[in-house]
């Protein structure tokens, strides 16, 4: 436990190993310029990157005369500089002294060129971009046959939906040849009808993703009917064709990713979509039951046959009621009719002449009721409560009532 020892005593040791290398003072090295930031200090801070890996650079402002030109992402390299640690962080960095554009430096001042000049052509705007479809049942891919790319590719393709059919070109994706071969797939694709169409490769330098710099396939990406994936390179790698797709994805497996739905996740929506159907079908199936059986009761209250069954029973009602006025009617009339009989019985002839009087009439037929109607001689007829008298007039004589 005697040696001890701060972690400033380890990162000074290790500064001061660096600074006794000789090689580590004085070093060339070269790369592709990446995660470029001009500080308001005047220092600038990148990356340099190859096919293998990183290393973070620093240039003071202090050395800015080594600068000829201004650095830009994806520029191709030769810093001059020292390789020392930062002590406050631990980490070694090369600290620039002069930086010079590496010959694929004039590439990367042609693709600078072409970008600016497409861009204001209008090629990269979004009015152009076709959405990518949801649900693609055909995917063409152009690439090379071999490779990393194309392996990731059908991977995720096949881990994320096995239903979904992937075609692929195998083109050629460097070297002389390499724009003609892309070009030929991305049409031969267009015209087998797929849905969706990922281009693209694995990572490389500026040379070895060249083809997709060539204005011919960027003109050609722009003209498909298809919606394109660029998937060129690793995520720090840019080309033209990354502009002009409808969508860029920073490495062939995020392309894939993007291209290919994933079933189960369409599955989970499906089956939630079908419970939510079924309940909204059970709500509406039960909302218009119960409008069939309000509209049931309503027809039945409708129907004919209880329009004819109210009026049978009015009919019967009237009838009834009309027995019962007749009958009422026909005993009162009864009663009058008999009050009636006794009162013509108390003033009938034949009841005053069975009480012992007499009905006198000429033989014109006359009441005979003074004698002032009769002369001597005169026939006359006596009706008596059991026949009838003929009688001949022999005197009359008239009687004064007291």
């Amino acid at each position: 436990m005697s040696n001890i020892y701060t972690v400033k005593q380890v990162n000074s040791y290790i500064k001061n190993m660096f600074t006794q290398d000789f090689m580590l003072n004085r070093i060339y090295v070269k790369g592709e310029i990446s995660n470029c930031k001009y500080h308001t200090s005047g220092h600038i801070y990148f990356s340099l990157k190859d096919e293998s890996g990183t290393i973070a650079c620093v240039m003071f402002a202090g050395s800015r005369a080594g600068l000829s030109f201004t650095l830009k992402n994806g520029q191709q390299v030769i810093v001059f500089g020292s390789v020392s640690v930062y002590e406050r962080d631990g980490k070694y960095q090369l600290y620039a002294r002069e930086i010079r554009l590496d010959g694929a430096g004039a590439l990367y001042e042609k693709f600078e060129a072409l970008k600016q000049e497409l861009y204001e052509m209008g090629m990269f705007s979004d009015e152009y971009k076709q959405p990518i479809p949801a649900y693609a049942k055909t995917v063409g891919i152009v690439t090379a046959p071999t490779g990393a790319a194309v392996r990731d590719i059908i991977n995720v393709a096949g881990r994320r939906n096995p239903y979904v059919q992937l075609i692929l070109y195998p083109a050629l994706v460097q070297g002389e040849g390499a724009a003609k071969s892309i070009i030929t797939g991305i049409r031969m694709l267009e015209q087998r009808g797929v849905d969706v169409i990922i281009v693209g490769r694995g990572g490389g330098s500026i040379e070895e993703l060249w083809a997709f710099n060539e204005e011919a396939v960027a003109r050609a990406i722009f003209e498909c009917s298809v919606p394109i994936i660029s998937a060129v390179g690793h995520e720090t790698d840019v080309t033209i064709s990354d502009f002009v797709a409808d969508l860029r994805a920073p490495t062939p497996s995020a392309a894939a990713e993007l291209a290919v739905y994933e079933i189960r996740e369409c599955r989970r929506k499906m089956a939630g979509y079908e419970d939510q159907l079924v309940r909204l079908a059970e709500t509406q199936i039960s909302r218009y039951r119960v409008k069939a059986e309000h509209f049931s009761m309503r027809l039945k209250m409708l129907h004919p046959r209880r329009k004819l069954d109210e009026n049978r029973q009015f009919t019967a009602d009237m009838e009834n009621r009309l027995r019962d006025l007749m009958e009422r009617k026909l005993i009162k009339e009864k009663h009058r009719l008999a009050l009636n009989v006794e009162r013509m019985k108390r003033v009938s002839p034949l009841l005053k002449l069975d009480s012992g009087y007499s009905y006198v009439r000429s033989e014109e037929g006359e009441n005979i009721r003074s004698v002032n109607q009769v002369k001597r001689g005169e026939k006359l007829e006596i009706f008596v409560s059991d026949g009838k008298l003929e009688a001949e007039v022999q005197n009359t004589e008239t009687m004064v009532h007291g």
